[in-house]
């Protein structure tokens, strides 16, 4: 059981912004399914458009879906949100609309202990707000350490002193945040992690831009979706087949290759893999500079350390 909430508010009295709600619609369309069309996330949205009533996202209702999404036992529940955020002495918030001095919303002290009280196994909170990097501290606690319980993952737009930027598309983050969910961080199986999200996006915002924060105590990499894989996994599993030892070359000649004078229908089928392999960088041939020279010119071909890698886990049954 997966679910997830996605909190989009543009209509504030004290600053509209514009791309929250978009933002917030984006994300949940890409959580909801995978790029397969099956099922991914349970999904519920809480938006304020701009024009919209300037209550309908206030505190109680806020605080009362965050809760509802961390109280029920689930195997995954995630918490995306988009809008204001500031930060006093005393902690960090979700500003919600009726935010009035000293009690501009929810605290993100208190979200955190919802989170860290919870039953359901894998949490993640994705903020996209100014200041959301003081979310998993402690009051007077620096950025740089975190009071989370086992399986909790935070992926937050900036630092605790920075501001999150926002262009008449959206956060700058979120717009990261959704490459990443649409195949931009995905694996050569397809999945996509907060880990993989956090270095998607890190590398490409520079030293001078706002800096992304990522804070976790996970013992596994959770998959957040699934997208296309470069590769069929098939070939993937018959690595430890083509390769009888990782650090083995295979030795070519012109039979593997299917437009040679004479092809061997076992060593095409064979080469057709080893293509595959190659076109994802886990196959590399040796001494020529393509696959089709390598066979050829009877010259060899080997696995990549990251083939090496694959080869491993294909073998020990772990893919």
């Amino acid at each position: 059981m997966r679910r997830a909430l996605s909190v989009g508010i543009d209509q504030y009295s004290f600053g509209a912004l514009r791309g929250c709600v978009s933002d917030a619609m984006r994300i949940d369309k890409l959580l909801r399914t995978n790029h397969d069309g099956s099922r991914n996330f349970d999904c519920k949205v809480l938006l304020a458009p701009s024009g919209g009533p300037d209550t309908s996202v206030t505190r109680v209702i806020l605080r009362e879906r965050i809760t509802e999404l961390f109280s029920a036992p689930a195997d995954v529940a995630l918490l995306y949100f988009s809008g204001h955020g500031t930060v006093n002495d005393l902690d960090g918030y979700l500003c919600t609309q009726d935010a009035i001095a000293y009690d501009v919303g929810v605290t993100m002290g208190e979200i955190l202990k919802l989170a860290n009280n919870s039953q359901v196994k894998e949490v993640v909170v994705i903020l996209d707000c100014c200041f959301a990097g003081n979310f998993g501290n402690m009051p007077d606690i620096d950025n740089a350490r975190a009071t989370l319980r086992e399986g909790i993952s935070i992926l937050t737009a900036s630092r605790g002193d920075q501001p999150s930027l926002e262009t008449e598309a959206g956060g700058v983050f979120t717009s990261l945040l959704a490459d990443a969910l649409d195949g931009g961080a995905a694996d050569i199986l397809g999945k996509v992690s907060a880990t993989a999200i956090y270095a998607y996006i890190e590398a490409a915002l520079g030293a001078w831009h706002q800096r992304p924060l990522f804070k976790a105590h996970v013992t596994q990499v959770l998959p957040l979706r699934y997208c296309k894989a470069p590769i069929d996994k098939a070939i993937l599993l018959r690595l430890p087949t083509l390769f009888t030892l990782p650090a083995e070359d295979i030795q070519l000649d012109p039979t593997f290759e299917p437009k040679s004078n004479n092809p061997n229908i076992n060593n095409v089928a064979i080469f057709e893999d080893l293509q595959s392999l190659n076109r994802v960088f886990l196959v590399t041939p040796v001494d020529a500079k393509h696959m089709y020279d390598a066979a050829m010119q009877s010259k060899a071909c080997r696995l990549t350390p990251t083939g090496r890698y694959y080869w491993r886990l294909a073998n020990d049954g772990r893919l």
